[in-house]
């Protein structure tokens, strides 16, 4: 007992009077408790469960058993989930368990949205820790609305002794991203915020920003005043490479979901990338592998491994193909690469890549030969869908087993689409654009694994081929291609709840046959590498801005209570 323990090695070997006594009555510890206790100090092993965690880690904690702490802080951790991460954040905080607290208000954060949605824990927190949580620069919400709507749903559960918090809250929102007409319509005629006098100069400088904003568009101005500046993306959207100018291209874009802003990636890190297109990339274990594709001149086997961390680019290794017009994907920690054109074949084969292993080795061949195509994982299947075989663009669909490494093919799309763009999104597979052999085509489509069946969704606003499409904050963005006449850099996205599409910022460069991957988990420091010169200084005014007449111009614009 006295080797785990620095409380039982007191206990025993000072000169205090329990040590000459052969019983030592222990307070507020069961029996069950203390017997895991023992169990633990003689075979460090203990089963800890669902039903004795919460009050074995306070007991561990009151004997200093580091060790023990330390496996209740995993197994809370290992069943972390939305409905009882905010229990565990105030559990972890009231026994010092920092890295525990630490971790698990990580997940809050990134998870906050859904948390508000369905759990009712968020009810139930002080009001220190809802204010702490709505003041993150890393609170991950898609609308501040769902911020919004959370924190007045934490009022209306006691009114009268909450109401008070209202100015608060509302000093920790975003307000100006909220949107003028829901402003107007909720945030200004709440009853909270009307009973309230000390609202009105937040309600008055809100609109006079969201007034000057939608006047002139100056972003700048909008990130340096704390009522909109964005919170910090937990995602960040790569784009690598394409087709612009008449040439492949080696330029990379980051953008910046919640500021709905591109920024280019500095010149000297795109030096050591090589210029491709028709080619293909995916995150995997914090690197982005950028496989195979066309320098205007040959087809590359060649695989490419960006570190979005030390910003550093190195060689993997190659497929056995030559591939342009390659799909490739992610599936139970493998990359896959399918299909695509080798200078003289559309060919049918495919291969993964074990980074383990740094080799890539041949699965079964595709039913179809195919380049020009697109794929994505559903339900540790991997679908590849459209593409060209040298005849005809086609709308047959299969999907890859790993397990029986087997190809099955589905139902066929509605349309030919060749330069196809596919996502897996919530339970469905979307085909969007390409090209049917005549013209660059703007209709989406989804498939149902269920009912094996395709059905239209809206149209995009822009034609397109050989574009890039990925999911970010919980939306569709179709990025880039070749509209029939021109490459372009609009970029749309799909909102799945008003089965619309809606316009994003266009990226910087026009371009086509272009890739991109979505990149999470980024430390904070290496998030904002990513953002723009102007948002990374007012996020953190220890980094020196990229126009000081312009940061001056924004503070002079900033009201009394600016960020500065």
């Amino acid at each position: 007992m006295s080797g785990c323990s620095p409380y039982f090695r007191a206990l025993f070997s000072n000169d205090l009077s329990e040590s000459f006594k052969s019983e030592i009555i222990i307070p507020n510890v069961s029996a069950a408790d203390m017997e895991l206790i023992i169990q633990y100090a003689y075979s460090r092993q203990v089963h800890i469960t669902e039903d004795n965690v919460e009050h074995l880690l306070p007991v561990a904690d009151q004997f200093h058993i580091l060790g023990l702490v330390k496996a209740c802080s995993k197994f809370l951790l290992h069943h972390l989930s939305i409905e009882n991460c905010l229990g565990i954040w105030q559990f972890a905080k009231a026994y010092f368990c920092t890295y525990l607290e630490h971790m698990t208000l990580k997940f809050i954060l990134r998870n906050f949205g859904e948390i508000s949605a369905v759990s009712n824990e968020i009810l139930m927190l002080a009001p220190d820790e809802l204010l702490s949580l709505l003041n993150s620069d890393d609170l991950n919400v898609r609308d501040e609305r769902f911020a919004y709507e959370a924190a007045i749903r934490w009022i209306s559960i006691k009114p009268e002794e909450r109401k008070e918090y209202i100015v608060d809250i509302l000093k920790s929102l975003r307000l100006g991203l909220i949107g003028t007409e829901y402003f107007m319509r909720h945030v200004k005629t709440n009853e909270f915020v009307v009973g309230n006098p000390d609202c009105k100069p937040i309600i008055i400088q809100t609109l006079a920003l969201m007034h000057d904003f939608e006047m002139t568009n100056a972003m700048n101005l909008a990130i340096g005043n704390p009522l909109m500046r964005p919170r910090l993306p937990h995602e960040l959207l790569f784009v690598i490479g394409g087709w612009s100018g008449g040439s492949p291209t080696k330029a990379i874009e980051v953008y910046d979901s919640r500021a709905d802003r591109w920024n280019l990636m500095d010149p000297d890190v795109e030096d050591t990338a090589t210029a491709r297109a028709y080619h293909g990339s995916v995150y995997l274990s914090g690197k982005i592998y950028v496989i195979g594709g066309f320098d205007g001149t040959e087809q590359f086997s060649s695989v490419r491994v960006f570190d979005p961390e030390t910003r550093a680019w190195a060689e993997s290794a190659p497929m056995h193909h030559k591939r342009c017009y390659v799909s490739v994907v992610v599936c139970e920690e493998l990359i896959y690469a399918m299909g695509g054109y080798d200078g003289r074949h559309r060919m049918n084969t495919a291969e993964r890549y074990n980074p383990k292993y740094n080799q890539w080795s041949f699965i079964s061949p595709m039913h179809q030969q195919r380049s020009d195509a697109s794929a994505a994982t559903l339900d540790g299947n991997v679908y590849i869908v459209g593409g060209f075989n040298g005849n005809e663009c086609l709308s047959a669909a299969e999907y890859y087993t790993p397990a029986t490494n087997q190809w099955t093919e589905i139902t066929p799309m509605r349309n030919r689409r060749s330069g196809i763009g596919i996502t897996a999104f919530r339970g469905h597979i979307y085909a969007i654009g390409g090209f049917n052999g005549i013209v660059r085509m703007n209709s989406a489509e989804r498939y149902d694994p269920v009912k094996k069946t395709w059905t239209p969704i809206a149209e995009m606003m822009t034609p397109r081929s050989n574009f890039a499409v990925e999911v970010i904050d919980d939306q569709i963005f179709a990025i880039g291609g070749f509209n029939g006449m021109t490459t372009v850099f609009y970029v749309e996205c799909y909102d799945y709840l008003a089965n619309d599409w809606w316009d994003a910022t266009d990226m910087n460069i026009q371009r086509s046959a272009l890739s991109a991957c979505v990149v999470d988990e980024l430390p904070n420091a290496q998030v904002r590498q990513y953002l723009s010169k102007e948002r990374e200084h007012l996020l953190d005014p220890a980094i020196p801005p990229a126009d000081d007449t312009q940061v001056d111009y924004i503070r002079e614009q900033g009201t009394a209570s600016s960020a500065f």
